[in-house]
């Protein structure tokens, strides 16, 4: 039987990893760098990597990163999506770390993510799922020619991996392309279009598979950041709740607002299960097809629905640019599309557990 729960070291880590973020992410702060030329925040970013080597967490440790498992990086997550942390940590740390994994190739690159001296980023769409077709770009004479667009991070990285149609993924220094940003919903994990015009890359290795299990991996542990979200945005309001006061009563008393939170923690605590499976199966590789296809099938609506829950119940306040309600509401409506939608990840897991609709 799987123990879930977390362990002892487990907690540590959150501690620490949430001290960190109270110093270097308050809200007020990510307000601000949303409303700035540079939403990403490097210090918080070099912190995190450099200071408590958490950007090589997935990498053994005979190639320069920690040697820890999926459930570890949960954790991370998990305290990141409390933060809206706008760091690059799912992009370069799981996503680019584990297509990086999977070509076996290039352990100075991979030392280089491991201490977040180097961010990486999978030059592929935010929104492409782990089962889903991607865009390559046409590699000609050793150069590689093409437009990317919807690529969370690009703006942040200094090597994009790029899949070409040759069948190979390479590296590309972020020197030589042309990286535009692009409007997004969640100003803390920007897209951009990514522009190459004969850039030099080096082979990595077979794109498909670095690609399929950097997205699983990806799906899996975003469900983590996701109940980090809806972690945060019920407890906060419920301390609103208990703390404002209407008709000489704490709004929190009312009954029917007592259901509606109730409804919202049950919904936190099942997402809290289904997270905590989809790591542990990535750790373990055992079903974890199947795990994170369940996380993400459930993992979008609760996160949304915490976040709509907290900027209503907050009320006039939860309206304003200054309160972080807006944040949460943001990324957790982008990350309902990230990795593949639910409605995808509810297809892919009928069709691996042989459950067709009629």
């Amino acid at each position: 039987m799987t123990d879930l729960l977390y362990s002892e070291e487990e907690e540590a880590l959150r501690a620490a990893v949430r001290d960190l973020l109270t110093d270097h992410c308050d809200a007020p702060g990510v307000i601000a760098r949303t409303e700035s030329d540079t939403p990403h925040d490097l210090a918080a970013w070099k912190a995190l990597a450099d200071g408590m080597g958490l950007a090589g967490l997935l990498i053994p440790e005979d190639r320069g990163g920690q040697g820890a498992t999926h459930r570890e990086v949960a954790v991370v997550l998990e305290e990141l999506g409390r933060a809206v942390a706008p760091v690059p940590y799912l992009t370069s740390a799981v996503v680019a770390t584990e297509a990086l994994l999977a070509c076996e190739t290039d352990a100075g690159l991979l030392a280089e993510l491991a201490t977040g001296r180097r961010i990486g980023a999978l030059a592929v769409a935010l929104n492409v799922g782990p089962g889903d077709a991607y865009k390559v770009v046409r590699h000609e004479d050793g150069r590689l020619h093409g437009e990317l667009t919807g690529v969370a991070d690009a703006a942040a990285a200094d090597v994009l991996l790029v899949p070409a149609d040759d069948g190979g993924l390479y590296a590309v220094d972020a020197d030589a392309v042309t990286v535009t940003p692009r409007a997004s919903l969640d100003l803390t994990r920007p897209v951009a279009t990514v522009t190459l015009d004969g850039a030099p890359g080096r082979l990595l290795g077979d794109a498909e598979p670095a690609v399929r299990r950097a997205l699983r991996a990806g799906a899996g542990l975003l469900a983590s950041e996701q109940l980090g979200l809806a972690d945060w945005t019920l407890t906060e309001t419920v301390r609103y709740l208990k703390d404002r006061k209407q008709f000489n009563r704490p709004v929190g008393g009312f009954q029917a607002l007592k259901h509606r939170l109730a409804q919202l923690w049950l919904e936190v605590v099942n997402l809290r299960a289904a997270a905590r499976g989809a790591a542990d199966a990535l750790a373990t590789g055992e079903d974890a097809d199947v795990a994170v296809a369940v996380a993400q099938s459930y993992a979008a609506s609760v996160a949304v629905h915490a976040a709509e829950e907290a900027v209503q119940l907050h009320g006039g306040i939860g309206m304003t640019w200054e309160h972080p309600a807006h944040l949460y509401l943001k990324r957790a409506k982008a990350d309902s599309i990230a990795y593949g939608t639910a409605g995808a990840h509810r297809a892919a897991l009928a069709e691996l557990v042989e459950l067709q609709a009629p």
